[in-house]
């Protein structure tokens, strides 16, 4: 910037944006000086060096204001956790997925897992049906990011919200004054810290579990 520039010529550009041409180095330094402005490096790498007319504090508050605006509107993108039996009657299935809309909703990615027990492991295909089944009935929301997969007594599917349905989440956080509150949503757990934070989940003998059943 300025005094630090060591090309001896520079493409200079107005501080409008306009094209002034290759000038020497001296040359632009004195229009700069001429409008009370500094002469920035933005292309140091081109041949002529490529600098700009501007007011350099002025691009940095507004560059940090910019980027604090970015910070807040960004939505985090967290993992919700649905527990799930094989055997579940039907009223607490249609709870269970009632959550796991609101989540896509939300914008948040949601890991259900269908938990065996007993002779339930030797049947797989309960568990797999099941998450096929919320798949097809949550398919305008969101889709299947990880496919169901065996995890020792577990079968885990991780669900994602379509980018459009994200995007609408992330409007509805900004319409309101900023990100979510997360301290009143303990379950919430950043992405990046490979946490799946279990929020509203079936924990093992919630109400919307099935009882197991000896006769499988």
């Amino acid at each position: 910037m300025n005094e630090q520039i060591r090309a001896r010529e520079v493409r200079l550009v107005g501080p409008e944006g306009e094209q002034v041409g290759i000038v020497p180095l001296e040359r632009a330094l004195q229009l700069a000086a001429d409008v009370d402005l500094d002469l920035v490096e933005v292309a140091p790498m081109a041949r002529p060096p490529v600098c700009k007319l501007m007011d350099f504090g002025k691009f940095k508050y507004e560059s940090a204001l910019k980027a604090r605006e970015a910070r807040r509107n960004q939505q985090q993108t967290v993992i919700k956790e649905m527990k799930l039996r094989p055997k579940i009657d039907p009223h607490d299935y249609e709870t269970k997925k009632g959550h796991v809309v609101r989540f896509l909703k939300a914008g948040d990615k949601v890991k259900v897992t269908i938990m065996f027990r007993g002779r339930e492991q030797s049947r797989p295909e309960l568990g797999y049906r099941l998450l096929r089944r919320l798949e097809s009935e949550i398919t305008e929301l969101g889709y299947v990011e990880a496919a169901p997969k065996q995890d020792g007594r577990n079968m885990i599917m991780v669900l994602a919200p379509h980018r459009a349905v994200k995007a609408s989440a992330v409007a509805a956080t900004a319409s309101r004054g900023g990100p979510r509150d997360r301290a009143g949503d303990e379950s919430a757990a950043p992405e990046a810290d490979e946490t799946a934070a279990v929020g509203e989940t079936a924990a093992a003998g919630d109400t919307g579990l099935a009882a197991d059943t000896s006769g499988e």
